[in-house]
Parts: C-alpha cells; sequence; structure tokens
C-alpha cells in the first residue's frame, strides 16, 4: 500500500513522496489522517532540525492530529477499526526512574511520534496503548486535533498553579501563549498579554478573552507598560514567558512581583545564557518553574476542554491546506503571519 506523505530530509528540505505503508507490528494501529496541524515545534524543526524529534533521514513530519482508524495491529484491544480518534505525539514507558516517581513528562523511553503531514500514519503501540482516544460524537477531528498542543498548556496551567483575581502576564502570543491567555481567564484570572502581530492582538481578545492586551509596536519600554497595568504598580502576581528567548526570559522575570511566580515555557535554543538578579531571586522569594510537554492526564483534560466548548480552539485556524503546501506553511510562520495551519491530506 502506497501513501503520499511529507518527509523531513534536513533543514529547509521537506518533500512530498510517495512512501509506502509498512506493515503494522503487535499493539499498533494505522490511523487515517483526516486533520493535522502545523506547530511552532515544527517550524523550529525545519529551520536548524531537532535532535530528539528527529532521529533518521528521512523522516516522517508533523505530530498534531486526529483522523479514522483504518486498520489494527494483533492485540490492540481498546480501539477498533472506523473508530474516530486522536492520538498523543508520545507515551511515558511507565517503568523508568521518573515514572516511578509520576513524573511521566519526563520518561527516559519517551519517543516522539513524527508523521502527521500524510495520508497515512502509524501509531506505535504504547501510544495506542495509553494516549489514543475516541472521539466524542459531536467533536470534528479539526477541534480534536488541538488536543496534543493543548495539553501541554493544561500541564503548564496547572503547575503554575494560577488562583482567581492574581494577575497575570503573557509574553508571546502565539499558539501556546493565546492557550496559556484563554487557561488563566478560566481560571480567574485577570490576565495582560503582549505581542506585536495584528492578527495575534485580535485572537488576544477574541479567542482568549484577555483583559489588557499590548501592542508591542506602539511601545518602546513594554517593562514600564507592563508594570503600570499592575495593582500598585508592583508587578505580575504569575509571568509566563511563551517565546523562548533569553531577553525575554530575563524581563519576564523583571516584571515579576516579590513572592510571584515566574514560569519559563517557552525553550530557549540550546546553550543559551540568562542572566537574572540573585538578590530579587532570593529575598524577593520568586518562585521559577519550567514545564515540558504532557501526560496522559493532561491529554484527557485537554479533550475534555476542547469537547466542551470552552476553548474554542478552532479560531486559531489560519487557514486550511493541503500537503502540497506544508512548505508554504513553514515559511508563513516564519515570516511572523500564521497562527495554526490546518492540513487535510
Amino acid at each position: 500500500m502506497k501513501m503520499k506523505s511529507v518527509q523531513y530530509w534536513g533543514i529547509g528540505d521537506i518533500r512530498l513522496e510517495e512512501v509506502s505503508v509498512k506493515p503494522l507490528r503487535e499493539g499498533e494501529i494505522l490511523v487515517k489522517v483526516e486533520s493535522a496541524l502545523t506547530c511552532g515545534t515544527d517550524v523550529k524543526t525545519f529551520r536548524r532540525g531537532h535532535p530528539v524529534l528527529i532521529k533518521n533521514l528521512p523522516s516522517g513530519f508533523g505530530h498534531e492530529f486526529a483522523g479514522i482508524v483504518a486498520k489494527t495491529g494483533d492485540g490492540v484491544q481498546n480501539v477498533k477499526v472506523g473508530d474516530r480518534v486522536v492520538c498523543a505525539n508520545s507515551a511515558p514507558c511507565g517503568e523508568c526512574f521518573y515514572c516511578k516517581k509520576e513524573q511521566y513528562n519526563l520518561c527516559e523511553n519517551l519517543d516522539l511520534l513524527n508523521g502527521a503531514y500524510a495520508e497515512y500514519i502509524t501509531v506505535p503501540a504504547r501510544i495506542v496503548k495509553k494516549n489514543t482516544l475516541i472521539l466524542p460524537d459531536n467533536l470534528s477531528f479539526d477541534r480534536a486535533a488541538f488536543c496534543e498542543p493543548l495539553a501541554n498548556v493544561v500541564h503548564g496551567i496547572e503547575r503554575t498553579d494560577i488562583k482567581p483575581n492574581q494577575t497575570v502576564g503573557i509574553m508571546g502570543i502565539g499558539p501556546i501563549g493565546l492557550m496559556f491567555a484563554r487557561l488563566a481567564k478560566l481560571k480567574g484570572a485577570r490576565v495582560i498579554v503582549a505581542g506585536r502581530s495584528t492578527e495575534k492582538l485580535r485572537l488576544a481578545d477574541e479567542f482568549a478573552h484577555a483583559d489588557e492586551i499590548i501592542d508591542l509596536k506602539k511601545y518602546k519600554n513594554p517593562e514600564e507598560i507592563f508594570l503600570s497595568l499592575t495593582e500598585e504598580k508592583k508587578g505580575l502576581d504569575v509571568a509566563i514567558e511563551c517565546v523562548g528567548q533569553p531577553e525575554t526570559w530575563e524581563m519576564m522575570f523583571k516584571l515579576v512581583r516579590n513572592g510571584g511566580t515566574v514560569h519559563f515555557f517557552g525553550g530557549c535554543k540550546g546553550g543559551s545564557e540568562i542572566r537574572f538578579d540573585s538578590t530579587k531571586m532570593h529575598y524577593g522569594d520568586i518562585k521559577i518553574l519550567s514545564v515540558f510537554h504532557h501526560t496522559p492526564k493532561y491529554f484527557r483534560q485537554a479533550l475534555k476542554l476542547i469537547a466542551s466548548g470552552e476553548v474554542e480552539v478552532e479560531k486559531l485556524i489560519t487557514d486550511t491546506i493541503g500537503l502540497d503546501k506544508i512548505e508554504y506553511a513553514m515559511n508563513e510562520h516564519i515570516a511572523g503571519r500564521a497562527i495554526k495551519f490546518l492540513v487535510k491530506p
């Protein structure tokens, strides 16, 4: 059996090819991809490679998707042919050092699934067993494909421990930052966001329902405007960085009040160095955290949030494209003209 699949050959080199669908091994399933989404991680991989996501060349590409079970391998019990499903891009082993401590996102055997930009994707047995969910009848594939990115944010929000009436500031309002803002609002927080893109600023209002929206094109000193919007100008109760740049990590640290929390969610390039005022960190009693990835628990919570309609993820779709437009989509993201492309194989 042949299928069309976008293959990653190297930095800046992706190709739509016809490839063979490999026979299923025990516990695996073959999913007909109905909806996939572009992701900032895929854009980073396209631009500079990825030491964890891409292990062999060529490789399948894309990891956020939902579809229909087309075939099952021996021993599969939790899904059957014809089921409408969403699959995470990983699943913990349950047996390693970190899994035994219930830190499943840090699993030492966390293989990441790629290949969603294709007509079909083979889902490994562990993901089938632990992180493949059947969709409610009223939930579209387009919306369900958002489960994986939202699961990361659900994890991040819970670990940040946001309380009602806290002032939460978010720098970087791509899809992740926008989802952080939306979930912070659902927690009862007062939310301030900052960004430059006209489209992202619009979505900060229409999707996230942020209380204050700072257009960084209008302010030379974003720190000053951020602080002016906080209680007694003391600083943010919670500062969340969703950019992944050393300079914004440092800025968000400056914006948090004494006794507040800084969450560095955006991952900086390997080897980056960050400078903090250790006096403020220690005597200001600042809590610092950085949350990585998701777990089966948060993947399930994400599905419930989407199915309930509390998080209207479909508003984050910039445009719908076919497999032949993936490189175009990557370049649109790089140019800052996209939030999420919906891919329909």
